[in-house]
C-alpha cells in the first residue's frame, strides 16, 4: 500500500522495503537533482512531519546517507550536502596552503594551542632525541573554503625550534615557523596511515559526526640534512578528504 503524507511524500508501507531506505532514496534523489554542495537539509523534525514517520526512522535514513558520503552531519547544526572531496597529496614536499589553493579553494589555518612538553618514548624515537627532552607541541586546524579538513598536532624539537612559537603568533603556518628557526625547507620522510573513530574533541573541531571515521596520518618531516624537525599526528575528516600517496 502506498501512502501519501500531507506534504506529498510517498512511502510504500507493507511492501518489504524499510521506510528508512525509502526516505534515504528520496533524499538522495533530491540531492542529485536540486541541492547544491554545502546546502543544509531540512531538520529531523521537518522530515519526520514530511514523511509521517518517527524521528528514529528519519535518523536511520540520514545515517545511511552519511555513511555513503552524500551528506555530513554536524553536531548541533544539522545535516548538509557533502562538498567535493579534497585530494590531499602526501608527497615528499607537502605544503597545506599550496595543496588547497591548487584545487581552487581558499586555504586557512587556526593555531589552537602551543605548549612545551617532554617527549615520551614514541615521540623521542621519531625525532631522534632522548626521552624527556622538551619539544614544542603545536595544535593547528587546517581549513579549505572555511570548512575544517585536518587537525594537525606538530612536535618540533627544542631548543632548535624555539623561535617557532613567536612566528606562529604572527602567522598560523608551520612552514613559516620552521623557516623562522633556520629551516627554510623540509621534506616528508615517512607516513603511516590508519583509520579510527574520532574523539569527541576531534569530531567537534572537524565538525563531523562521532560515528564517522577519520583518517589518521603519522608523518615525519626532516631537514635537507636528514635531521628530524617535525613529527605530526594529522587527523583528517574522511568525508571531505581523500589521501593520495605519492612516491
Amino acid at each position: 500500500m502506498v501512502e501519501v503524507s500531507m506534504t506529498g511524500a510517498r512511502l510504500a508501507r507493507g511492501e518489504g522495503v524499510a521506510l528508512w531506505r525509502q526516505i534515504a532514496a528520496a533524499l538522495e534523489g533530491e540531492i542529485a537533482k536540486a541541492r547544491g554542495a554545502g546546502e543544509r537539509l531540512p531538520t529531523e523534525a521537518a522530515l519526520t512531519a514530511r514523511f509521517g514517520v518517527n524521528r528514529h526512522t528519519v535518523r536511520r535514513a540520514l545515517e545511511d546517507l552519511e555513511a555513503r558520503g552524500l551528506i555530513r552531519v554536524e553536531q548541533g547544526r544539522g545535516a548538509f550536502v557533502a562538498e567535493d572531496v579534497v585530494d590531499y597529496r602526501l608527497g615528499p614536499r607537502t605544503r597545506f596552503s599550496e595543496l588547497v589553493r591548487r584545487q581552487n579553494r581558499e586555504a586557512a589555518g587556526v593555531v589552537l594551542r602551543v605548549a612545551e612538553i617532554p617527549a615520551e618514548t614514541q615521540l623521542a624515537e621519531a625525532l631522534g632525541i632522548r626521552r624527556g627532552r622538551m619539544v614544542l607541541r603545536v595544535e593547528r586546524l587546517g581549513l579549505a573554503n572555511g570548512r575544517p579538513i585536518v587537525l594537525g598536532t606538530h612536535h618540533l624539537p627544542l631548543p632548535r625550534c624555539a623561535a617557532a612559537a613567536h612566528s606562529l603568533e604572527r602567522e598560523p603556518s608551520i612552514t613559516a615557523a620552521l623557516a623562522a628557526c633556520g629551516i627554510p625547507d623540509y621534506r616528508r620522510q615517512s607516513s603511516r596511515i590508519t583509520a579510527r573513530l574520532p574523539t569527541p574533541e576531534e569530531a567537534s573541531l572537524l565538525q563531523q559526526s562521532r560515528s564517522r571515521p577519520v583518517l589518521v596520518s603519522e608523518n615525519l618531516n626532516v631537514a635537507p640534512d636528514g635531521t628530524p624537525v617535525d613529527w605530526t599526528l594529522a587527523v583528517y575528516a574522511a568525508g571531505r578528504v581523500q589521501l593520495v600517496v605519492e612516491p
